[in-house]
Formats: structure tokens, sequence, C-alpha cells
């Protein structure tokens, strides 16, 4: 897909972060951007921002993890638009600690969001585009970290996996049925986005019991992030939004935003190739 103007877009976690990069990058090609979120403050303020802008929306409050509302969202956009044309599976959350330390609640939780968000967003919307006949194109934002495994980050890493073979699946079934319908897996880096701060305040009640640590403010989410880039490198979401445009326009599949990942991905596939051990990877 080359042209966007007048096409429909979907996007998930579009309140902020990554989502939010994607629907400002939507709004400039000339689509018409559907917003879909759990968070309706964000959502709100994000409508407001691009009616004055002139921008031709329809927000959608969201639980990804949910077949039925994932099922209404796409009803909803039909309705109002008759069709679409970009599904930005987008919507992630996090959860820290060892594999054995995490809380069924908090697997449950981004399991819930970060790999079935992607299924229920893939299962909807995908026959809508193939029916419809027209260039399509699906983007699931993986991760950096669903390409190495590292510790700490076992929930979130487990997850992200799923969502990049889950990508090459469907990638493999749609070229061999020679559909219109091509997809993109994005892994990016370290991105600065509201992860931080949404892993605590929109967790669910049965996460929330499990946690020890209250909600993490604006303040103490930047304050992070400035420590985190000290010694990282920490792109913007409209750098995000570039290299995804980028991929769709030249049916990039692997969309790798942080090439400093990638001796660390190499080599995790040379030692699986040669029988060695995993090593700890750079995160």
């Amino acid at each position: 897909m080359k042209e966007f103007s007048e096409k429909v877009a979907v996007i998930t976690g579009a309140a902020s972060g990554i989502g939010r990069g994607l629907v400002d990058r939507c709004v400039e090609e000339g689509m018409k951007v559907v917003l879909a979120d759990l968070d309706e403050e964000g959502l709100a303020q994000a409508e407001s921002e691009l009616q004055a802008r002139g921008a031709t929306t329809l927000v959608v409050v969201t639980d990804v993890s949910k077949a039925d509302e994932v099922e209404a969202l796409a009803q909803e956009t039909l309705d109002a638009f008759g069709s679409v044309h970009l599904l930005c599976n987008n919507a992630g959350v996090t959860a820290g600690g060892s594999v054995w330390e995490t809380s069924l609640a908090d697997w449950d939780w981004v399991m819930g969001v970060n790999l079935w968000g992607v299924i229920h967003g893939v299962r909807t919307f995908v026959p809508i585009m193939l029916d419809q006949g027209a260039e399509c194109h699906v983007v699931n934002t993986a991760s950096a970290a669903g390409l190495l495994s590292s510790r700490g980050w076992g929930v979130y890493s487990v997850t992200k996996h799923g969502v990049v073979t889950l990508s090459e699946i469907l990638h493999h079934e749609l070229a061999h049925k020679e559909a219109k319908v091509k997809v993109s897996v994005l892994c990016p880096g370290y991105v600065k986005t509201r992860i931080l701060a949404n892993a605590s305040r929109l967790k669910p009640a049965e996460s929330q019991a499990d946690s020890h640590a209250g909600p993490m403010s604006a303040e103490e989410e930047e304050s992070r992030w400035q420590e985190i880039a000290e010694s990282l490198n920490v792109l913007p979401v409209e750098a995000i939004a570039d290299a995804v445009f980028t991929a769709i326009r030249d049916e990039q599949f692997y969309v790798l935003t942080h090439p400093e990942f990638k001796p660390s991905i190499q080599m995790r596939m040379e030692n699986i190739l040669n029988d060695r051990n995993p090593v700890i990877p750079e995160l």
C-alpha cells in the first residue's frame, strides 16, 4: 500500500505512546483514523486535539483482551467508514519480575493485552480486509524483546515472541493466498512511551491486588526515562511512525528500529544453529 489519503486506519493503544505517534502520522497522510484504547481520558484528549486539526476520527473505548470488544470495534469502524485498510495491533502493557515470581494475575493481564489482543485483531479484521479485495496492511507491534530473551522481561518477552511468530505465520498464509493484505511486525528497542506508568495505572483490580507498588506518576516516569536515556538510545514515537510507514510502502516485514540490537539477535540465532547454550543479551 503506497497511497493513504482517505483510507481508514484502526490503531489500538492509540491514546499514547507509539499508538498516538501512529495516529498522528496517519492524520498527516490524510487517513480516517479509528482510535481504540482502554484509557478513556487519553482518548478524549487525543480526540480533542485531532478535531482541532480537522482530522476525521472515531474513538472507541476497547479492551483488546476481549474478543467481543474487538469485534464491536470492527463493527463501529464499518458503520462509520465502511472499510478498513490499515490495522495496527499496537496495544501493550508490561509487568516485571522473574517468571516464577510473576503473579498469575499479571500473566493473564499481559498475555491478554499483548498476545490475545493481537490474535483478536487478526481474527476479526483480516477476514474483512480479504473480503474488500483492496490493498491493506496489518502492523503488529512486538519488540526487540520478541527476538531476544533476557532476565526480568519474562511475561513481556513471552508475549512479544508470540507476536513475532504469529505475524510470520500470517505473512506466509496471506502470501499463499496471493492476498493483497500485507503484514509487518514492529520490533523496537527503547521508545519514550507511557508504558511504565500505564503498567500500574491501567492494571485490572486482580493485578493491582498483587502489586506492592502504587501507580507511577508522570514525574516518576519522566525521571525513569531520563535515567534510561543516559546509557541507551531512546527514540521518540515520531521516529517509530516514520519507520512503520516506510515499511508499509516497501512491503517490508521486519521493522527493527534500533540497529544496536542486531548483534545480540545475530548471536542468539548463531547459538541456536550451533547448539550453544543461550547467553544474556543486551537489552
